[in-house]
């Protein structure tokens, strides 16, 4: 049996990892998620609706393109991306929105909320509230919410109602945290759309499901561009859900290598990066279990990357399973290499990426020297709109690189 078909178990454990740890009034609300799933995940109408909305709506497939300028710069290893940045919304977030939109709909529920990072997973999810006539909640720390402005715009054009986050570290975690707290006083009426494979179960299996058109596509789409499957895949990770899409495609074939690429910030000390899998250990965090950043306490620890998105002291417990089994190898890309691959990406190819996905492309500028011949695909998760104005106005325009 394939791998997919396989994993999670009837639990939501991928291995070790995963399950639902939850207060006791939320068990039931999240039981009539999973069963909802599960009815119509296998549902005709429903496939079909999602597979309009992904052609007509999201403009699906995005393409994989070649990025034939930095191969040659790089040397070695020829590089290409999956173009989740030309995505409906501007990454691959709209995926899974779209996907927990119809969801909600399908429930009988009236309002979408979540958490934010970036900030995409917002513009997603209001997208698809608009789209599905439902209201929108939206927690974003006040961090994120002063280096991410234009998507804080987006998401009140959209009708978001965006909730500044100002406790702990005014980041990603405690929006999460923020969110969850207000969710248990509206969860009859309300699905917590969570925006990666990250929390209790049936989520990051769902988040996945949702993603999974990323593989699919890329898969198909590199075998038509050279005849062959890539040599090494790979992806950023802070929760996981863009490299979760793209290694699903690619998850049963030996002779392709996947890899995860994790923010290593500024250095390897505890507060200062977000690399959960390089320096993390099991624990259990927002009611699942999997590897966390922790401090001297054994607490969620402080984190710090330039890419709001992918600062989350824990991981996808998927991400923990496929590294603690050896189907997947995890490195980390720091605030310099990501800028100076946004830099390069947008000067030699035309194409600003996101800060989340600079981390990728910074691996392949990095790993294509030391492997001629061989081909890396990475997802380009994300577009840079909502990023030049902070990368701007902090590093310039990178005359210096």
């Amino acid at each position: 049996m394939s791998y997919l078909k396989n994993t999670p178990d009837e639990n939501g454990f991928f291995g070790e990892y995963g399950g639902a740890m939850l207060p006791p009034p939320l068990e039931p609300h999240f039981k009539e998620i999973r069963e909802a799933y599960q009815r119509i995940s296998k549902s005709a109408d429903f496939i079909s609706e999602l597979r309009h909305i992904r052609k007509h709506f999201q403009g699906r497939p995005t393409p994989v393109s070649y990025l034939k300028n930095l191969s040659e710069r790089c040397g070695g290893a020829q590089i290409y991306a999956k173009r989740e940045d030309l995505n409906h919304t501007g990454a691959h977030k709209l995926n899974h929105c779209m996907g927990e939109g119809l969801l909600a709909k399908f429930m009988g529920k009236t309002k979408l909320m979540a958490e934010t990072g970036a900030g995409q997973h917002g513009v997603a999810l209001a997208t698809a509230a608009a789209y599905f006539g439902l209201e929108c909640e939206i927690h974003m720390g006040e961090i994120d919410i002063a280096k991410e402005a234009p998507n804080v715009t987006r998401m009140k054009l959209l009708g978001a109602d965006v909730v500044p986050v100002g406790f702990g570290g005014r980041s990603l975690k405690e929006a999460v945290d923020s969110c969850f707290g207000s969710y248990m006083e509206q969860a009859d009426t309300a699905l917590f759309a969570i925006g990666s494979v990250v929390g209790p179960h049936p989520f990051p299996m769902m988040v996945r499901d949702f993603q999974h058109v990323i593989g699919v596509e890329a898969r198909e789409q590199f075998l038509e561009l050279t005849g062959d499957l890539p040599d090494m895949v790979a992806a950023c990770v802070g929760g996981g859900s863009n490299a979760m899409g793209l290694f699903s495609g690619f998850i049963d074939d030996e002779d392709v290598t996947l890899y995860g690429v994790e923010p290593m910030g500024t250095s390897s000390k505890l507060g200062e990066h977000a690399a959960t899998i390089t320096f993390g250990e099991d624990g259990d965090i927002h009611g699942f279990r999997t590897m966390v950043l922790k401090d001297e306490q054994g607490e969620p620890a402080p984190v710090h990357t330039v890419a709001s998105g992918l600062d989350y002291p824990g991981v996808g417990p998927e991400h923990a399973h496929l590294y603690r089994s050896g189907k997947a190898q995890y490195s980390a890309a720091n605030d310099k290499e990501a800028l100076e691959a946004f830099y390069a990406l947008s000067r030699h190819e035309g194409i600003i990426p996101a800060l989340e996905s600079a981390h990728a492309v910074a691996f392949a500028m990095r790993e294509a020297p030391k492997n001629p011949g061989k081909s890396i695909l990475i997802n380009l998760s994300g577009r840079g709109d909502k990023d030049i104005d902070y990368v701007t106005e902090t590093f310039g325009f990178g005359e210096n690189l």
